[in-house]
């Protein structure tokens, strides 16, 4: 599933200040790719499981919406056609989705939910819009921190990570805290009864709190506490390890067995959601204009579409073809003050740990075009609404969809 890994070396990015490489060498990678997974899909407990049984701890809970926009941004997301944050609603990101479905199916191209559209569709019509899973028991133990504001405090960090299991789930399926909740009004999977809740789910009165007890909040690390406890404190948390909760019925996230080499680079896939199943891609469109890269074999056809912000007013987006040099998984951060024109006139310059919350997300594409690249985000939700510093972003999990497609080979064009 890899199409190469930079291992040794060192990519100067002044646009967006990166610097690092994948370090991945576990000698247990083997035990660790083990964990959390299923028997023939290395994806964790909570994968979608599609033409096979759910987890039998999970009961069937029918949910009592119908969905369909949220329906076809799933279907949409497991064809390779991002929607961006499944939501439910209709925007920018699933229009562009949409957009890029209707041109690689030889459908008219107007970005909108129309009959010929919906026809073709409907071969998936019997995948829902949600399902429900059960959160992973050892999701409770793990350490989960706010990110400090300031560079200076997360460089004493060992890694940039979820600041709550609230968030971390949101970016597993592909979506929003808020939506989440929505799905689980009063904390249980739209659905269920309340006289259900003894089965598993979530009680009104089951949010976590910050704090050693909280089982979605443990107390930080040692080592993570450099730049003051209070400042790390985990967000409170909605939902909590071990109880069950409806999300979008997101696919396209098996594992295959041996497809991976680097244990830390499995479990990110896991944690977003994302399959080793990926097209190759021969060439890469960035479009300014449509804020949008699309992906093509080699025959010219159109394998996927995300919706990405390119670049500023201030940093704008290099115009040209490139090629690709190197993709860095789980990157570190090389931050100078000197490279960011909105940068504080106190910052110094500071090596930031990797992690889905660091700047450039779980992703470097390193480009031929000096100090410019193609990389993940923490935050999914401005995609295509605000700006970047030159650089092309995209949500994590198109990130790391898109590192799995591309390769040395690979030709790039940005493109008014």
């Amino acid at each position: 599933m890899r199409s190469f890994i930079a291992a040794a070396s060192a990519f100067a990015l002044a646009a967006c200040g990166f610097n690092g490489t994948d370090r991945d060498n576990d000698a247990g990678a083997e035990a660790d790719r083990a964990v959390n997974a299923t028997t023939e899909n290395l994806a964790d407990t909570m994968a979608s499981h599609d033409g096979g049984d759910a987890a039998s701890d999970v009961p069937d809970i029918p949910d009592v919406d119908a969905r369909p926009v949220m329906q076809a941004q799933v279907v949409l997301d497991r064809q390779g056609f991002g929607p961006g944050v499944i939501d439910g609603k209709m925007g920018m990101s699933t229009e562009n989705a949409l957009n890029g479905f209707q041109e690689a199916n030889g459908l008219p191209v107007t970005g909108e939910l129309d009959e010929a559209t919906r026809s073709k569709l409907s071969q998936w019509q019997s995948i829902p819009a949600t399902r429900v899973v059960r959160i992973p028991a050892d999701w409770g133990n793990e350490q989960y921190m706010r990110t400090p504001d300031e560079p200076e405090d997360q460089a004493k960090l060992e890694r940039l990570g979820y600041q709550n299991l609230d968030e971390r789930l949101a970016e597993r399926f592909h979506t929003t805290v808020d939506v989440l909740k929505s799905l689980n009004p009063g904390g249980r999977p739209a659905g269920m009864m309340a006289d259900s809740a003894a089965a598993g789910g979530a009680s009104p009165s089951a949010t976590a709190t910050p704090g050693p007890t909280g089982s979605a909040s443990p107390t930080p690390s040692p080592s993570a506490t450099a730049s003051g406890a209070a400042d790390l404190a985990p967000l409170p948390s909605t939902f909590t390890a071990g109880k069950l909760i409806r999300v979008p019925n997101i696919g396209a996230d098996r594992i295959a067995p041996g497809s991976v080499k680097d244990a830390k680079w499995q479990r990110t896939l896991q944690s977003l959601g994302v399959g080793t199943d990926q097209p190759k891609a021969a060439k890469v469109v960035v479009s300014k204009s449509k804020g949008t890269l699309k992906a093509f074999d080699q025959g010219g056809k159109l394998i996927a579409l995300f919706t990405v912000t390119s670049g500023s007013s201030r940093d704008p987006l290099p115009l040209g073809e490139w090629k690709i040099n190197a993709v860095a998984h789980n990157p570190p951060f090389n931050y100078n003050p000197d490279l960011f024109w909105d940068a504080e006139a106190t910052d110094e310059k500071a090596t930031l740990p990797p992690g889905p919350n660091g700047p450039v997300g779980v992703v470097w594409i390193d480009l031929s075009k000096e100090h410019y690249g193609i990389h993940g985000t923490p935050e999914p939700q401005t995609i295509g609404r605000a700006e970047s510093h030159g650089c092309v972003r995209l949500t994590n999990w198109d990130a790391a969809r898109l590192a799995q497609m591309v390769s040395t080979d690979t030709q790039v064009i940005f493109e008014k």
